[in-house]
């Protein structure tokens, strides 16, 4: 289909093309080749200049890089045992926890927003605490100066989750350094990926030298996953175009909502082992080589979320998610525009007209983290107000390029309708 000049791109994305549900940066040609030497390969070293920061510790994902925090923590701190979390994040978040044998603590968020409620996060703070973990959520920065203050009174250790957010800054300084320990996510669809990967990023030197034991002793260097996430970078940088995007994404997608399985096709099932195993020199030298890009790309997609946002803001019943009140001179990055729909019914029934349309319409988790029902032997039931509402009325809208201007008019007018019927 690409052959044929008459075909304008608008076009073909109307007609054929998917969107992804986040704008990940598409991998090149030139990225692919084989490393012609050390630096070329050094993954770490490449992402510690574009933060600005000492030293990036690299781990096989995210949640790999979580385990070897919270493993080192605990070492540090034997007597300590459970984590907070935001009642509303990523269930893999709370799967690393319990794969490191501590437990969970749930709090909620303020009302309308990302943060960590004050009040609540202040309680569930006491002696045997390790670790509280804010979340930079779909790019936007959440507030870390509390989280830091509570922890501290008792002893433990704040740990950002910006999985979502890299590149994301805070008064010049990149999320992921304010707390103790940061961590970010290289996984499909993200800004800069390498198919799965993870950074961790430690301020304190000690600390820093307990993260790199931890991973030296639990991360083994298993050449069969490396192998296989190798294969799935190839198929990554293959497949992630909106031609090929319909059958990979889009048609298990409509899958899973024929069926009702809205779990699946949030993304939300994940087998209960985490694998750990070493980042091979090739994977790090594609990241590397994309990495070049990403400043520009970033830009790219904020000043498209800057044009868009105000247009969804201005939909009665639309409130936009935007960076934490709480923290001055924030500049989030935008994989996704998050916004809040006035009530579940009006967000489902969005949901119901568009998800499966290819206009890259998703929500970034299905539910509250103790309503998921392979959480509930970790999680007694608790009162969360405002993380369950925040699961019942959020929208994720691509901020992929190509979503296509008349494509988000099209899905402007389905919520504008939406809205209006539920008010």
């Amino acid at each position: 289909m690409w052959a044929h000049p008459g075909v304008a791109m608008a076009g073909y994305l109307e007609r054929f093309g998917e969107v992804p549900p986040t704008a990940g940066l598409p991998l090149q040609r030139a990225d692919l080749g084989w490393p012609a030497g050390g630096a070329d390969a050094d993954l770490g070293a490449a992402l510690a200049r574009f933060l600005r920061v000492e030293s990036v510790q690299i781990e096989c994902s995210g949640t790999a890089a979580l385990v070897v925090a919270l493993t080192a923590l605990r070492r540090l701190s034997p007597e300590r045992d459970e984590v907070v979390l935001p009642g509303y994040t990523c269930p893999l978040v709370a799967l690393a926890v319990i794969h490191c044998g501590l437990k969970l603590r749930v709090c909620d968020v303020r009302a309308g927003t990302l943060d960590l409620d004050p009040a609540h996060l202040q309680r569930l703070c006491i002696p045997r605490t390790l670790a509280v973990l804010p979340t930079h959520l779909g790019g936007r920065i959440a507030d870390v100066a509390t989280a830091l203050d509570c922890a501290r009174r008792v002893g433990a250790w704040t740990i950002e989750d910006a999985a979502q957010a890299l590149g994301a800054q805070a008064g010049g300084r990149s999320v992921g350094t304010r707390g103790d320990i940061g961590f970010f996510s290289l996984a499909v669809g993200k800004g800069l990926t390498m198919f799965e990967g993870g950074a961790l990023v430690v301020r304190d030197p000690a600390l820093r030298r307990a993260c790199a034991q931890a991973s030296a002793d639990v991360v083994p260097p298993r050449a069969g996953w490396e192998f296989r996430r190798s294969l799935e970078l190839l198929g990554y940088a293959l497949c992630y175009r909106p031609a090929v995007l319909r059958w990979v994404y889009g048609l298990p997608l409509r899958r899973a909502l024929r069926r009702g399985d809205w779990l699946s096709a949030a993304g939300d099932v994940f087998e209960p082992t985490i694998p750990l195993h070493r980042v091979g020199r090739w994977r790090q030298a594609v990241g590397v080589r994309a990495l070049a890009r990403l400043p520009g790309f970033l830009a790219q997609c904020t000043e498209q979320a800057r044009r868009r946002r105000n247009r969804l803001a201005g939909i009665p019943g639309v409130q936009m998610l935007v960076d934490s009140e709480a923290v001055p001179d924030a500049a989030g990055v935008w994989p996704v525009l998050l916004v809040l729909l006035p009530t579940r019914d009006c967000r489902d029934s969005v949901l119901r007209a568009a998800w499966g349309s290819g206009c890259g319409l998703s929500v970034p988790f299905a539910h509250a983290l103790p309503d998921y029902p392979s959480l509930a032997d970790a999680l007694a039931p608790q009162a969360l107000p405002h993380a369950r509402d925040m699961a019942a009325r959020l929208l994720a809208i691509s901020n992929s390029p190509w979503l296509n201007d008349a494509r988000f008019a099209l899905l402007c007018a389905t919520l504008a309708e939406h809205c209006a019927s539920a008010a």
